[in-house]
């Protein structure tokens, strides 16, 4: 999130990462990045160690999912999958810890950069169909989290719902209202095709897989490259992280190591990002907002979705 948190001050986040990762720990800065969770660097002698996260709880994560993503990332690391940066165990041997209603963890600090999303050149796409095709060739463990719908049979019915009234909630309600109303009518089409392909998703083969593992997920260091962010770890269809890869404009790359996907699957889950996605901004912009960076970015995001054409088979 751009904005630091109202209910936990860099302070109490410092006091936090003492007692449960670097008992040297002396500093501790809010980073305006990412998107749904907070994020802080900790440093000990003016030197950067961890990057901790507060993931939120709710209708995406339970503690409990969270600790078995985290410790299936920790598992698949001591598989020799040298490109996973897990976690760092709390002082309690845990993944996790709980804080102010989420789940705070921190994996350490390496010095990199983070990419705009989308893979943009030859030596991305190879090194990144490299690691999945890696991650889905482990031994998953047998306590990961599996995947499951995101949004209900009955969303564009709900979401209907609640578009009767104003949302009189802040600068964005008005206008998030009445572009959802507009495009009520695709949002049940989609969705009744996503839950079709779910059903077939029951028959494919299930592996480890990450989520998100676009550029934004990927730290890149003077010496390696790192998938991030290991909170979206699924045992579900590989097709879920392929979109990076379909995205990149050039169709199926078969010469880098993976073969082709199922369509069905990957419109499956090109359709599950764009419906979670309304859902989660539809239930920010209901709610009060006071017109942040964050809710810049929401609103844009949320209509971006709307009004994206529907996904097709690279040619």
């Amino acid at each position: 999130m751009r904005e630091p948190p109202t209910h936990v001050s860099d302070a109490e986040l410092l006091g936090l990462a003492r007692r449960l990762w670097a008992p040297d720990a002396d500093h501790a800065e809010h980073l305006p990045v990412g998107f749904g969770a907070h994020h802080w660097r900790v440093e000990a002698g003016g030197r950067p160690i961890l990057f901790a996260t507060l993931d939120a709880l709710g209708s995406r994560h339970t503690h409990d999912t969270l600790e078995r993503a985290y410790a299936g990332a920790v598992a698949l690391a001591g598989q020799g999958l040298e490109f996973v940066l897990a976690s760092v165990p709390t002082s309690e041997g845990r993944l996790t810890a709980p804080v102010a209603g989420g789940a705070l963890s921190a994996a350490p600090w390496y010095d990199g950069t983070t990419g705009d999303g989308p893979l943009t050149t030859p030596d991305e796409i190879a090194e990144s169909a490299g690691f999945l095709a890696r991650l889905h060739g482990a031994v998953p463990p047998d306590f990961l989290p599996q995947w499951a719908p995101l949004v209900p049979p009955d969303f564009a019915d709900t979401l209907a719902t609640t578009l009767s009234d104003p949302w009189e909630t802040g600068p964005y309600g008005e206008r998030a209202r009445a572009t959802l109303a507009e495009h009520l009518g695709e949002i049940g089409r989609w969705t009744a095709s996503y839950h079709r392909l779910a059903e077939l998703a029951t028959r494919r083969p299930w592996v480890a897989t990450h989520g998100e593992p676009h550029t934004r997920n990927q730290l890149r260091t003077a010496t390696a490259t790192y998938l991030v962010d290991w909170e979206s770890l699924r045992l579900a269809p590989r097709e879920r992280d392929f979109a990076a890869l379909l995205d990149t404009g050039l169709g199926w790359l078969p010469d880098y190591g993976i073969d082709a996907p199922s369509w069905e699957m990957a419109e499956l889950f090109d359709l599950e990002w764009r419906l979670d996605e309304i859902k989660q901004y539809a239930e920010w912009f209901r709610a009060p907002h006071t017109g942040t960076e964050s809710d810049r970015v929401a609103i844009e995001g949320l209509v971006g979705e709307l009004q994206r054409p529907d996904w097709r088979v690279p040619a």
